[in-house]
């Protein structure tokens, strides 16, 4: 079941809060500071809304109407009812701001939403912690430096946040649970719509281990692309840096160093060649002063707070395991025995039809059995790398 310190009653109200046309997360926090999160949150009236801050005439003219309607309030409070039922047989916690759970640094961003879903260890949004993000197109030299980068950096004690996605995010999760650490994955649609893992072999991990997969969305909102400039925000809201390995200079990553930026938070960046474009966001990030060039962890651990570095003691890195293969991933890896090749001739060894081949080889990459090397070429990975 959920564990949420509030009663239901509490958690309903603020639900339904968020339902309000035109009532966001900033003009709900406002409404709860002025009337409380008891009944007088939903009976208020147009002359008491418009003393809001950020509430003028009109939108607390409508706001008061649909307070006061039996229709909007029953489907407000179903919607409501059944998001914190549907949490209950997911083991997800609802959070909200006036949660002692709810993490203190995402208060401090200018817009942190109102309420959090969280599956898994809700004790892990608390510090230290760190964003690891980048490109889905990464590179070799790309994975290996968020490998190293994420075993010292978990080796120090700070979890590693990332949004999942394909790439440099899912490098980032696999390193750190790999070497004994937590890690958190911030979704940009609900935290049952895992999408990038539909089979499950990463997220039931990063459970199992301590950490937790956690969205601003309703259960059942599907990905789309406007929630993940959102969910951005939230990966550097929650964190005391990020990092940024590899990324044109316009997407995601730069979203979110740019949202670390707003935040007063520390931004850091792998440097990468001149000529590659998955380098141009570092690089130009490093280039502006707005980011730290990091060579190693030590370059990172030197400009967060001592406080923030817990000891290592009782903390112990996670023997490799290789997780069972299919036939059609066993027969890659016959392939590839001898000596690193390409993706054309694996297609042709193994007669897998390129679409399935793309996403066997995905699997192997990310439970760090393969590697993908420079040319679309593909080879075992060495057990010391595991």
């Amino acid at each position: 079941m959920t564990t949420t310190p509030e009663s239901n009653d509490t958690l309903d109200r603020i639900l339904m809060l968020s339902k309000l046309p035109g009532i966001g997360p900033a003009r709900a926090r406002a409404m709860i500071a002025a009337f409380g999160s008891g009944s007088a949150l939903l009976e208020a009236n147009t002359d008491a809304l418009i003393q809001i801050p950020g509430i003028g005439e009109t939108l607390a003219r409508q706001t008061a109407e649909n307070l006061a309607s039996p229709a909007w309030r029953n489907k407000a409070k179903l919607a409501a009812e059944e998001q914190i039922e549907r949490a209950g047989r997911l083991d997800t916690t609802i959070i909200t701001m006036l949660d002692p759970a709810y993490p203190e640094l995402l208060k401090q961003i200018y817009d942190p939403p109102l309420a959090l879903f969280v599956r898994g260890n809700v004790k892990a949004l608390v510090p230290p912690s760190l964003a690891v993000v980048g490109t889905r197109r990464a590179t070799s030299y790309g994975k290996q430096a968020t490998e190293v980068l994420c075993r010292d950096l978990v080796g120090m004690g700070l979890a590693i946040v990332s949004g999942m996605a394909y790439g440099i995010d899912m490098t980032a999760h696999h390193a750190a649970l790999e070497h004994g650490g937590v890690t958190i994955a911030v979704l940009g649609c609900g935290v049952d719509t895992i999408y990038t893992d539909p089979s499950g072999r990463l997220w039931p991990r990063i459970i199992e281990r301590g950490g937790a997969i956690i969205a601003e969305d309703w259960l059942g909102t599907e990905p789309v692309p406007g929630n993940f400039p959102r969910r951005n925000r939230l990966i550097a809201g929650i964190t005391l840096g990020t990092l940024v390995v590899e990324s044109d200079v316009k997407g995601g990553s730069m979203i979110t160093a740019a949202s670390a930026l707003e935040q007063n938070r520390e931004v850091f960046a792998v440097p990468g060649s001149i000529f590659a474009k998955v380098s141009r966001g570092p690089n130009s990030l490093i280039q502006r002063s707005q980011a730290k060039a990091v060579l190693s962890a030590e370059d990172i651990l030197t400009e967060l707070p001592p406080a923030a570095l817990l000891p290592t003691t009782g903390r112990q890195e996670a023997a490799p395991s290789l997780p069972p293969l299919t036939p059609e991933e066993s027969r890659i890896i016959e392939t590839l025995e001898k000596e690193a090749i390409h993706i054309d001739l694996i297609a042709e060894k193994t007669a897998l039809p390129l679409e399935q081949l793309l996403v066997h080889l995905f699997e192997l990459e990310m439970n760090r059995i393969i590697l993908q090397e420079p040319g679309q070429l593909f080879s075992i990975r060495p057990p010391e790398r595991r």
